[in-house]
């Protein structure tokens, strides 16, 4: 397989319109529909919480993704096919989950086949996510050199959040809140399916404009042997992740870090209301907090890149988790002692903390993914963070309803999840401590028995 040498900033901030459109379809799948669904038309969470949750069990398509994008070209390309037809499935499902939305919306029987085609819908943009983001991330490393690969994850997850900000103002502006009429709705089924329709079209757009002429196309005669070799099996190459110490500490520090960072997410709200009794237009505007300082905390990270040399992911990733622990240190004190005054540096910690792990972590995942298994290795760690992610939201609420259940005291309930998470975020530093990156790439430090694996894998 051939690199690609070389990523202007101008290429990376085209490349980065990529995940503009994927912060907005976070927005109106997981944002918009699920609220809709659950508050304005009165479904149950549950079936609701389980559709949005499907990208999370269907994240392991991501490996077997990557794995055929390093061995098979297909119509000469090697990343882009996957990832335009992963993009084309999850554009596809938001205008079907629209139109299927309105139908239900304009109040006529909601049948069985209502719900087969939501079903569908939220399967396909489950699939699709799976197959398109470990390769996106493997486009990227192709893309760049080791050089610029910490340029370019901090561009790409800018335009992540920035995509946030502008679904949620656009979307809003799509679809106008009126006065509730005899439905008992705040908008139109008609709105509602247009503001779908009109997504769809405007993704699929960024998605296609973001990658056009990214990849080269690669039809060469070495290639098409190395297709027919097939040099190794998935097992092969997980066996060779696990095989690695470098590999096994850094499957730790990825899925610690990752569990433990987002335990908080589903009760930050809910604590500050709970504890401190702050109304629901006061929480909403948390997410604009911890999302403009992460992206300040981004912008901050590229600009020093460029001029302190020892700015590794690595130090980004120790500085990132570091400042994470503080942030929990924060909230717990904050909820044990009832101090309110710490919630906002707490949302400006967890911004720049969120901010600079997560620059520093992606550039680590792209270290810790050798050349020739690129696509492997990323949608084996785009699993761990997906699977994490999944326990830690999950787990932080579950902590908090037993602690409440047996002390009977928020403030308790929310202080013992701050402090579960701080000293897990402790324990993925110490595993990050044994991560060393250049001993990784060194061939001498592969194990014996992977190092055919390895050397194979080269094209």
């Amino acid at each position: 397989m051939e690199q690609q040498q070389g990523l202007s900033t101008a290429r990376n901030l085209k490349i980065g319109l990529f995940h503009l459109g994927s912060g907005m379809a976070d927005v109106i799948t997981t944002g918009i529909w699920n609220r809709i669904m659950i508050s304005d038309l009165g479904f149950s969470a549950t079936p609701i919480g389980l559709l949005v949750a499907l990208r999370y069990f269907l994240a392991p398509l991501g490996v077997w993704a990557g794995r055929m994008s390093d061995q098979r070209a297909v119509g000469g390309y090697r990343r882009l096919f996957w990832i335009w037809l992963g993009r084309a499935m999850m554009a596809l499902s938001i205008a079907t989950l629209g139109m299927a939305t309105a139908v239900i919306a304009r109040g006529d029987t909601v049948d069985a086949v209502d719900w087969i085609v939501i079903t569908g819908a939220m399967l396909l943009f489950s699939l699709g996510n799976a197959l398109s983001g470990s390769t996106f991330l493997a486009l990227i490393y192709d893309r760049s050199t080791d050089e610029q690969r910490g340029r370019a994850v901090g561009i790409v997850w800018t335009f992540l959040l920035v995509g946030f900000t502008i679904a949620g103002v656009l979307f809003a502006v799509m679809l106008p809140e009126h006065e509730a009429g005899e439905s008992g709705l705040s908008f139109t089924p008609e709105t509602l399916q247009t503001l779908f329709l009109v997504a769809a079209v405007l993704l699929a757009g960024l998605w296609f404009f973001s990658l056009l002429g990214e990849e080269r196309k690669t039809v060469t005669a070495a290639t098409r042997q190395a297709e027919r070799e097939a040099p190794s099996s998935l097992r092969a190459d997980l066996k060779l992740a696990w095989s690695n110490r470098q590999t096994r500490f850094f499957f730790w520090f990825l899925g610690l870090s990752m569990l433990f960072a987002f335990s908080q997410d589903l009760i930050l709200e809910p604590f500050a209301g709970d504890v401190f009794n702050m109304e629901a237009r006061v929480t909403t505007r948390f997410a604009a907090y911890w999302g403009s300082m992460s992206i300040l905390g981004t912008i901050a990270f590229l600009i020093l890149n460029r001029r302190v040399k020892w700015l590794t992911n690595t130090v980004m990733s120790y500085i990132g988790v570091a400042v994470l622990v503080v942030t929990f240190v924060v909230f717990g004190v904050s909820s044990f002692a009832g101090i309110r005054g710490l919630v906002t540096p707490g949302l400006i910690l967890l911004g720049l903390g969120l901010g600079f792990w997560n620059v520093g972590t992606l550039g680590l995942m792209m270290d810790m993914s050798p050349f020739g298994r690129a696509g492997t290795f990323l949608g084996f760690w785009t699993l761990v963070v997906t699977m994490a992610r999944g326990i830690g939201v999950s787990g932080g609420g579950i902590v908090r309803d037993v602690v409440l259940q047996v002390t009977g005291s928020h403030a308790t309930a929310y202080g013992v999840v701050f402090a579960v998470g701080a000293v897990g975020l402790i324990v993925a530093l110490w595993a990050l401590s044994h991560v060393n990156v250049r001993a990784f790439k060194s061939p001498e430090q592969v194990p014996v028995d992977a190092t055919a694996v390895l050397a194979a894998s080269m094209d």
